[in-house]
């Protein structure tokens, strides 16, 4: 599933909490760094789920858009956003 929403953080700031996020607060699902780049972070659980979530700001609108992609994190990728200053609601398709 794809998660969207927007944020008031940096996204440097996201991607970094995103990786602490899943590595410490998701103890039976943990997920660890795989790639990163600028704009995205893939982690990768024990099973080999993977996570990847990318984060990029709209400056017309001064907020940080986020996207996660997954098949197995759902929920914790849900926890994940929840713990963010969210300027919108998370969009889930």
């Amino acid at each position: 599933m794809i998660h969207t929403t927007t944020v008031s953080l940096a996204p440097a700031d996201v991607l970094a909490r995103a990786q602490e996020f899943f590595a410490e607060r998701v103890p039976n699902a943990a997920a660890f760094l795989e790639k990163s780049g600028p704009g995205f972070v893939t982690l990768r659980g024990q099973g080999g789920e993977e996570v990847v979530v990318s984060a990029w700001e709209e400056k017309e609108q001064g907020v940080t858009r986020i996207r996660g992609s997954t098949l197995f994190f759902d929920q914790a990728l849900d926890r994940f956003l929840s713990t963010l200053p969210l300027t919108s609601a998370v969009e889930v398709a």
